[in-house]
């Protein structure tokens, strides 16, 4: 399909160019400075057009990238001067089949859809903890939760998946059906192809949950820390979450924030957590209550709105550690008065990993650890390369910080987490890094999905994410 208005007669959905007066919406991201300049957006209805979408790229030689929400850091749903195949206005429905306990949603759905509509009928999956993430990249790279302590990764609830492969085929993958890509799916992020619909397995939920903010003054986190690594020496119950995070507040005002997760009663929460409400004085303020499942996973929309320019980097912890994080805090608010026109942002990550890491290395695509997930997320105004270069030292000091608790050069952290995720498409703009760190995010499974890329993509049509190499 080498002629335009040839692909044109073939599309049912909607096609913008740069003469278009939607093209500025069509090419906007949630990340401002992930935003690149496609030569075609394909808004894509159904799996016949993602594949025309294909075969026409190939012909004209235009780059692919996919974009299921637009949420990703590192940009791999934007392509300077190429093709973006966008699932997120046509293919973003949820369906729940109450009686089977299994969710049909589109490639392009927002996380929060999900959460609604599987709570209209008391049933809840394990995803995201942003409401505004699409399923596509939260559920190909892994897919933390609130609940993923008692029912695991996202991955671990997908039943199947429909994909589109680069060849323009359509295909399921399940256990069943294509298992070997139905276990590159799974963690594997977008390397094999445009997933057009996931199936999703769904639990028993009674509706709320105990859940919020808890701030406190920067001299608490030694007593924090001290909490946590006790808690963590323990072992953490399947029902809990909380993630300690280092920032400024409104005005400037260095501060410390614990996100606190219990599913089940406020007198629940605030009893398995007392020793956090225990620190008295040191407490700012209390925004803790019972609320519906979905509500929490919209709390940190508003400090995350789209259309401004955001860096992520995540490295892994082997374990708590009060010298580190108190290392943290020293570094972000030093930085901070450095930089004033960047919003420095740390986050310890304190999930129970006990159910993800019962599940085989082998069995997906996707490398469990008992390491604990950190990310340094950091907001700021100057979009140029200059900028990213300054953005890039803050993100290294602090991460550097944290890989000096034991883990060695090639920590990568949560891949969904990393604006530097390596991709293998040309210079303009997108992020180029050493193979060696898609090798480190993949470790033992790393070999077998070269060989699945040499079966499904040899062509490296999809290359937009911690790209995979086809075997020789």
């Amino acid at each position: 399909m080498s002629d335009f208005s040839a692909f044109e007669k073939t599309f049912h959905g909607d096609i913008v160019t740069p003469s278009h007066p939607s093209y500025a919406a069509s090419i906007a991201r949630w990340a401002a400075n992930s935003q690149r300049n496609a030569a075609v957006v394909a808004f894509v209805k159904d799996t016949d057009d993602v594949r025309a979408a294909l075969l026409y790229a190939k012909a004209q030689n235009l780059r692919i990238a996919v974009r299921g929400g637009g949420h990703n850091p590192a940009g791999s749903s934007s392509i300077e001067g190429g093709l973006v195949i966008d699932l997120s206005r046509y293919l973003a429905g949820v369906r729940v089949d109450a009686d089977a306990k299994l969710a049909y949603v589109g490639g392009g759905a927002l996380w929060g859809t999900v959460n609604e509509e599987c709570a209209k009928h008391g049933l809840v999956t394990p995803g995201g903890t942003v409401g505004h993430v699409r399923m596509l990249p939260l559920t190909l790279g892994g897919g933390f939760g609130y609940l993923s302590g008692q029912y695991g990764l996202a991955i671990d609830n997908l039943e199947k998946a429909t994909v589109v492969l680069a060849s323009g085929a359509t295909v399921t993958a399940s256990e069943q059906e294509n298992p070997d890509l139905f276990w590159g799916l799974r963690g594997g992020g977008s390397n094999f192809g445009v997933v057009t619909e996931f199936v999703y397995r769904l639990h028993p939920h009674p509706g709320n949950v105990f859940a919020g903010m808890l701030i406190l003054a920067p001299p608490a986190l030694e007593a924090v820390m001290r909490i946590v690594e006790k808690r963590w020496e323990a072992g953490l119950s399947p029902k809990e979450t909380y993630h300690v995070a280092i920032t400024t507040g409104p005005g400037g005002m260095p501060c410390i924030v614990i996100i606190l997760f219990w599913d089940g009663t406020e007198a629940e929460g605030r009893e398995s957590f007392k020793e956090f409400f225990g620190l008295g004085p040191l407490i700012i303020a209390d925004m803790c209550k019972e609320m519906p499942y979905p509500v929490v996973n919209t709390l940190q929309d508003p400090g995350v709105p789209h259309g401004r320019n955001y860096y992520l980097k995540s490295v892994s912890l082997p374990r708590p550690s009060v010298d580190i994080a108190v290392a943290v805090r020293d570094a972000v608010f030093s930085l901070q008065k450095e930089h004033p026109d960047m919003a420095i942002l740390f986050i310890f990550e304190n999930w129970s990993l006990d159910k993800i890491c019962s599940v085989p290395d082998d069995a997906t695509a996707f490398q469990r650890s008992k390491a604990l997930s950190t990310v340094a997320s950091i907001t700021y105004e100057n979009s140029t390369p200059e900028g990213l270069r300054e953005v890039r030292k803050v993100s290294d000091t602090l991460t550097g910080i944290v890989s000096s608790g034991g883990l060695d050069g090639k920590n990568v952290g949560y891949a969904n987490y990393n604006s530097d995720a390596p991709s293998m498409i040309d210079p303009n703009g997108d992020t180029q890094l050493s193979a060696a760190q898609t090798e480190a995010l993949f470790g033992v499974n790393h070999a077998r999905l070269r060989e699945l890329k040499k079966k499904y993509d040899p062509d490296m049509v999809f290359a937009k994410w911690f790209a995979i190499q086809p075997a020789a």
